[in-house]
């Protein structure tokens, strides 16, 4: 019976090579991977050494966010930004957004720890951040390329903006030392040019992180 399911499961993955190998197939638009592990990915993610290149407070000092300013924080993944965002917004409030429902635990737990109130952590689907209420400003950290029929989420999100919103995207340069496989990672331009035909224009544009592309967008 074992052996037999190995066998299975071999033949399994060889037809799925097999099939994105054929002539012609699509190949797809964005990096599955899951992150249902906080206490392993909170290693890397929250790892003191990540602020010297992620440079958070910079990060979000350029969003220019009002003291009662509601934030969603999409691809919240452990808080890494959803926490900080919470003292940026002291009267606002930080919706942090991931689909994995372990992070979410997570993040509830965080929140409660740190004494966040303001932070609401949301189950999200692929297709959707599930938020209820319009925002003033939507970050999207390292989660660009993880994002699937990127024109049509984007076209949706656009609902979940206020007047005058913005969305800020970070996400690692083509020559950054870590990230996702060479195809997952965009140019500023393709990153430009996919948000205009979901409807957007270039609010601001940054380039002091040193691994990552940062881009702010207004409808």
């Amino acid at each position: 019976m074992y052996r037999f399911a190995l066998v299975s499961m071999f033949v399994a993955l060889v037809a799925a090579v097999a099939q994105a190998q054929q002539p012609g197939a699509k190949p797809p638009d964005h990096m599955q991977h899951r992150f249902d592990d906080p206490a392993k990915f909170a290693k890397s993610f929250d790892d003191p050494k990540r602020d010297a290149w992620q440079m958070p407070d910079r990060v979000i000092a350029a969003l220019k966010l009002a003291p009662n300013a509601a934030v969603a924080d999409i691809g919240a993944g452990t808080g890494y930004f959803s926490m900080r965002l919470a003292r940026a917004v002291p009267k606002g409030t930080v919706y942090a957004v991931d689909i994995e429902p372990n992070m979410i635990s997570h993040l509830k737990t965080r929140a409660a720890t740190e004494k966040r109130t303001n932070v609401t952590p949301v189950l999200a689907s692929a297709e959707s951040p599930n938020l209820t209420q319009p925002v003033d400003v939507i970050l999207i950290v390292d989660t660009y390329h993880h994002i699937g029929s990127r024109k049509a989420y984007f076209q949706a999100l656009r609902s979940k903006l206020k007047p005058g919103g913005r969305i800020a995207i970070v996400d690692f340069r083509k020559d950054a030392p870590e990230g996702p496989p060479a195809e997952f990672r965009f140019t500023p331009e393709q990153i430009k040019n996919e948000m205009a035909e979901a409807g957007y224009t270039v609010d601001s544009e940054h380039d002091f992180l040193p691994r990552q592309v940062f881009l702010i967008f207004k409808v």
